[in-house]
């Protein structure tokens, strides 16, 4: 298929670019195959240059001749277009309908993109599981890195190379993958070299109505085990959802078959009402009724903020787990490629000072979202605009990198990168020249070539021009554990990505602050009268020549 065929009308001059608090521009309008380009004979004017994959949707307006386009964007962003002649609006807004839903991902920007700045080091080959097996061998030998999944056959979502308890042989893998969601036996996440502990993860236990068993998968977990310690098991579902989950034919682990574990419920939501609750979020973020109780029903109806609360709260007890009772973790929730990479991720970040330097958060999102099967393909094909129902949407990752955002604004002199690298991934998720987040999993990046045919976001990152505005300049190297604070009060909308678009609705934020304080300021006053007027009543019974007439 020919990009062509799909632009009606490749140009349109006299395009007005209207955008937020911003003075509109006015210029020629160009449609590529991949790009909304505007650009402008005004001095100093940015040229605007759209990805089609950031659309999440679009409106149209008739007045008169004038036609008007508002662009949704995947980012967060609106922006209105406003297109002289009927014809030409409807022929722009059929094209860019047709260019922003391709499904082929082999016609996606960067199977085209070429880069104009030279590749220091390639982004592909960073973090290698063979490579960051080399450190653990330097901390323990009760480890191996296995390649029964070499083909993908035993599960399709996992990469060829899985760390796994040294006496459990292939084999044993091969068979204990039938009794766990997708064969997504459990596997090492991560290594806490302060006691030894561990972190695995894995999918649900098919444990059926019948009460199912593996004996394979029992002995791997407890192989993960110290002599005389027990484990815990995180399942990020609520026990009534995980109990329903057996007639599915999914489930939960025993306490008869695992006794040397002992089972905790948390209760993260899954996908689709994730979705839903940034919908709502940003509708919130978006109202310009400018009403405060409105704006703040409207944001605690969004829930966004209970999301966040509980996967933090879920990632402090999966590291309380393991740097102070002494104990080794397994997380699952149902499929483990959403929840489970949540808390697992959170959990390093709390407790492993490396997660928090630039080189460490890239091996990280590598590890524990992109080799470890997050289907970023599927949960970002809509944000939060699009007129489609949602299928597998959902902002999991998004909700990860707020999560590491409440922490960071929380210790700002333990993180080397700032706020600015966390929406720049929020942003290359959704839509980017780079091909780091497409696919689904390991097999669908092998499969299409990849690191062969485009480049990696992390050769990009990792240049010095580009770290530099990407480092915290507060960062000093901090070698302990760190405990977020999961009190509401310590949680905040993350302006950064929900709010940056509106500036009014930053001021909106600013007058909610700021209305806090007066109410809490109000409370003081009134206590201290309230106390002066019984005070000054006591007065009056001691003696009558106070009492008033």
């Amino acid at each position: 298929m020919e990009f062509a065929e799909l632009i009606k009308t490749p140009r349109v001059d006299g395009v007005v670019l209207h955008r937020p608090f911003m003075p509109t521009v006015e210029g020629t309008l160009c449609l590529t195959g991949h790009h909304l380009i505007l650009s402008s004979r005004q001095d100093n004017t940015e040229e605007l240059w759209l990805l089609h994959s950031n659309i999440d949707s679009i409106e149209k307006r008739f007045v008169g001749s004038l036609g008007s386009i508002i662009v949704k964007c995947k980012d967060l962003r609106v922006i209105q277009l406003d297109i002289p002649g009927m014809e030409e609006c409807l022929n722009i807004a059929s094209s860019i309908e047709a260019l922003s839903t391709l499904d082929l991902v082999s016609l996606m920007y960067p199977f085209f993109y070429r880069p104009m700045f030279e590749v220091l080091e390639d982004g592909w080959n960073l973090f290698l599981p063979e490579d960051t097996f080399k450190d653990l061998e330097s901390m323990t030998d009760e480890w191996r890195l296995s390649d029964v999944n070499k083909d993908f056959s035993v599960c399709p979502s996992y990469p060829p190379l899985v760390a796994v308890p040294k006496d459990i042989d292939d084999d044993t893998l091969r068979k204990l993958a039938t009794f766990r969601h997708g064969g997504r036996f459990p596997v090492l996440s991560y290594y806490h070299k302060n006691n030894g502990m561990v972190m695995m993860r894995s999918g649900q236990p098919l444990t059926a109505t019948n009460g199912r068993r593996c004996k394979e998968d029992e002995k791997l977990i407890n192989a993960t085990l110290r002599p005389g310690k027990r484990g815990y098991i995180i399942d990020t579902r609520t026990i009534s959802v995980a109990q329903q989950a057996k007639a599915r034919g999914g489930g939960f682990e025993s306490e008869a078959n695992y006794p040397q574990w002992r089972r905790i419920h948390k209760s993260i939501e899954r996908a689709n009402v994730l979705q839903e609750s940034l919908i709502k979020l940003v509708e919130a973020c978006n109202d310009q009724s400018h009403s405060m109780d409105r704006w703040l029903s409207k944001l605690e109806a969004s829930s966004w903020q209970t999301h966040v609360k509980e996967i933090l709260t879920t990632a402090c007890l999966a590291a309380q787990c393991i740097d102070r009772e002494g104990a080794s973790v397994l997380v699952h929730g149902t499929e483990g490629t959403d929840s489970t990479l949540q808390v697992t991720s959170l959990a390093q970040i709390i407790l492993d000072p490396s997660c928090r330097t630039i080189r460490g958060f890239q091996g990280l999102v590598e590890r524990e979202w992109l080799q470890a099967g997050h289907p970023f393909q599927q949960r970002c094909a809509q944000s939060a605009f699009s007129n489609n129902k949602p299928r597998q949407e959902a902002p999991a990752f998004l909700l990860f990198l707020d999560c590491v955002w409440q922490i960071l604004r929380q210790f700002p002199c333990s993180f080397e990168f700032s706020e600015s690298f966390l929406v720049l991934l929020f942003e290359h998720a959704y839509a980017s020249q780079f091909g780091t987040f497409l696919g689904n999993s390991a097999a669908e990046r092998a499969k299409l070539s990849l690191p062969e045919k485009t480049v990696s976001l992390w050769s990009w990152v990792n240049r010095p021009q580009e770290l530099e505005h990407l480092t915290n300049p507060l960062y000093e190297a901090n070698s302990l554990v760190i405990w977020p604070s999961v009190a509401p009060q310590s949680l905040l909308l993350w302006e950064g990505v929900f709010l940056r678009w509106n500036r009014s609705s930053k001021c909106l934020d600013e007058a909610y602050e700021e209305m806090v304080h007066i109410i809490e300021y109000n409370k003081e006053l009134q206590n201290r009268v309230n106390s002066l007027r019984r005070q000054l009543a006591q007065l009056e019974t001691e003696d009558p020549l106070l009492q008033t007439p």
